[in-house]
């Protein structure tokens, strides 16, 4: 499943019951800006299916003092996601809680919905997130993208690609620098994953809109990363 904005929770795949995984990468970059300062991070994920479409995931990833999420030490993003599949369209609904060890008031959430359409190895989609007026994120947020995966045939590897534009609302100008630091911005991607059993890496390259003075670590840059799931 590609995520909006790669950022994933590792390679954990869904297969019916309860998965794990655990992954190194050089870089924690969501929506074209790093969360862990450019360093390299440790990510763990587990997902519980609970029921028929419905699924409880919980990813940690180290960021060592974050100075985008005020010294943070950490980020845990706690999800509830909904699937449900009507012949090739996928239909997803989700909300995430986002929680920052090592810093205050940081914790924020965020609602999300998407749609997919698999035709043939490729699957072609949308989705939206949006983060509603909260303190710790000084006002709202909107991340409208789009995205496109395909898996190559008779190899394992697929290539993706996301587009995106963050948009929203700004209470306070400090806070709301967290997750748009140069007002509303685009920020695209392409990347390459290989997965052979339980092992996957993948490159990845991102880039954004935003100026390169208005915020570290929010140009163009190439994300190695490398997993195994449980």
């Amino acid at each position: 499943m590609l995520l909006p904005g790669f950022a994933a929770p590792a390679f954990a795949q869904d297969d019916g019951g309860l998965s794990a995984s655990v992954e190194v990468a050089s870089d924690d970059r969501r929506r074209g800006l790093s969360w862990s300062s450019g360093d390299p991070v440790l990510r763990a994920s587990v997902s519980v299916p609970v029921a028929d479409g419905l699924v409880l995931d919980a990813t940690g990833v180290s960021l060592r003092g974050s100075r985008r999420h005020g010294g943070a030490d950490g980020v845990i993003d706690l999800r509830a996601g909904y699937t449900r599949q009507t012949g090739a369209w996928s239909l997803t609904a989700d909300a995430t809680y986002h929680a920052f060890p090592g810093a205050s008031g940081q914790g924020y959430a965020e609602l999300g919905a998407g749609a997919g359409f698999l035709i043939g190895p490729a699957n072609i989609g949308a989705f939206a997130r949006y983060a509603p007026r909260q303190d710790a994120i000084g006002g709202d947020n909107l991340y409208l993208g789009a995205e496109t995966s395909l898996g190559i045939p008779g190899t394992p590897f697929t290539v993706s690609g996301h587009v995106g534009r963050s948009s929203g609302s700004v209470r306070d100008p400090m806070r709301a620098w967290r997750l748009r630091p140069d007002g509303r911005y685009w920020d695209h991607g392409v990347a390459l994953d290989y997965r052979r059993g339980q092992w996957a890496a993948g490159l990845r390259y991102a880039d954004s809109s935003i100026d390169p003075g208005a915020s570290d670590h929010a140009g163009a840059t190439l994300v190695a990363r490398f997993g195994i799931d449980f």
